[in-house]
């Protein structure tokens, strides 16, 4: 097994980012700003605090595999800074707009990113936004490189350094906090005439620097009986927004085995099998401690009988101190069953203290399907606590 499988990375510069700044426009989406920069009279401040960005990913630049647009967007800076990259098949224009920002990052989704990276201001977050945020079809866990005049958004690093240290600290599997940070612009017109009106454009999901204050006694060590209370309510709060929007009977949840989950099922009112498997159609019991033949006709049953509007959730959790997400104690979640369930749908729970042991060390997969092992390496979102969730790598053995 690898110590650590490749973290791809996708980047994108809006050239014409803070064009404006140091002229003291307040802003640089003006179309005649936009043309000075591009005529030459502007300084592009986007290049220079790309590259910053850039050089503070040298020392994990064997373990990234950074996808790119061309030219301007981001080949060339990527290019200056040193680093290898993939560049897709993308046309540049001479002078950029929020149209290509838009098409650009679209196009690198399409690489199964780990991370997108925009460098850019709060005009550049919302051409962003648009396309992944939070309420678009595609949602991608994303960050900015500050570059702009205007930057009242909250998807952003404090600088381009600390962007990069929280690459960095992914990378090297350090706890990672997602949090849904919201998108703002303000009025340019208005902004140089003194006025500030801000909008909310949207919501992303930004990695964040893991912060251990929740729930925690003298010496930092969390009170497990409430961390376990704070993810119960999680996930119950996850499960009643899918009964509001789809129905009790649509929703089968599939508990997995362990004292975590366990917890859970006891908060929620459900009967338990601490080494089983149990299923849920809504908040009522369905089955207990079953099989994988007799989960996977659960399943199929459930889809049959709902159609598309069919949702199956699985609630499961790592072994202490080994880490196996998949394969050890619930073998029961055969590989079949796995792809029938998706990815997706996995809502991997666990306390901080439980990751924090395993000291930067992956979760296992091993499903006994090497093609799924591989295919579902990569960060999973783990619920940690309510409204709290950590990024964590997954490996497959």
């Amino acid at each position: 097994m690898s110590s650590l499988p490749t973290f791809t990375l996708g980047f994108v510069i809006n050239p014409l980012a803070g064009v404006g700044g140091e002229a003291g426009f307040k802003g640089s989406d003006a179309p005649e700003i936009q043309a000075s920069a591009a005529s030459g009279h502007l300084p592009l401040r986007a290049f220079e605090r790309a590259h910053q960005f850039l050089q503070g990913l040298q020392p994990i630049a064997n373990k990234l595999r950074i996808v790119t647009v061309p030219a301007s967007m981001g080949a060339d800076a990527v290019a200056r800074a040193g680093l290898q990259a993939e560049v897709i098949d993308f046309p540049v224009p001479s002078v950029t707009s929020a149209k290509d920002t838009q098409a650009g990052v679209l196009a690198l989704c399409a690489a199964k990113l780990d991370l997108l990276v925009f460098v850019g201001g709060d005009g550049t977050a919302r051409d962003v936004c648009s396309v992944v945020g939070c309420e678009s079809p595609q949602p991608q866990l994303a960050i900015g490189v500050p570059s702009g005049v205007k930057m009242h958004s909250g998807v952003y690093g404090i600088h381009p350094t600390a962007t990069a240290q929280v690459v960095c600290g992914m990378v090297a599997g350090e706890l990672t906090a997602v949090h849904e940070q919201e998108v703002r612009d303000i009025d340019e017109a208005a902004f140089r005439q003194g006025i500030v009106r801000s909008r909310y454009y949207g919501s992303m999901r930004v990695p964040s620097a893991a912060e251990f204050v929740q729930h925690v006694k003298q010496g930092g060590v969390e009170v497990e009986e409430l961390v376990l209370l704070d993810i119960a309510n999680e996930i119950k709060e996850r499960l009643e927004a899918q009964f509001d929007d789809l129905g009790e009977e649509q929703v089968l949840t599939i508990f997995a085995p362990g004292s975590t989950t366990q917890f859970v099922q006891q908060e929620l009112g459900l009967p338990s099998t601490l080494l089983g498997v149990d299923v849920t159609l809504g908040l009522e019991p369905l089955a207990q401690d079953v099989n994988a033949n007799q989960l996977a006709q659960l399943i199929d049953e459930h889809r049959q009988r709902c159609g598309a509007s069919a949702q199956v959730n699985l609630v499961l959790t790592a072994i202490g101190g080994q880490g196996h997400l998949l394969g050890r104690g619930n073998q029961q979640l055969r590989a079949d069953i796995l792809q029938k369930i998706g990815r997706e749908h996995l809502w991997p729970i666990a306390t901080k203290a439980k990751l924090k042991a395993l000291e930067g060390r992956p979760l296992i997969l091993d499903t006994g399907n090497s093609a799924l092992n591989r295919q579902w390496s990569g960060l999973f979102s783990v619920v940690t606590g309510y409204q709290d969730n950590i990024l964590y790598r997954a490996e497959g053995a």
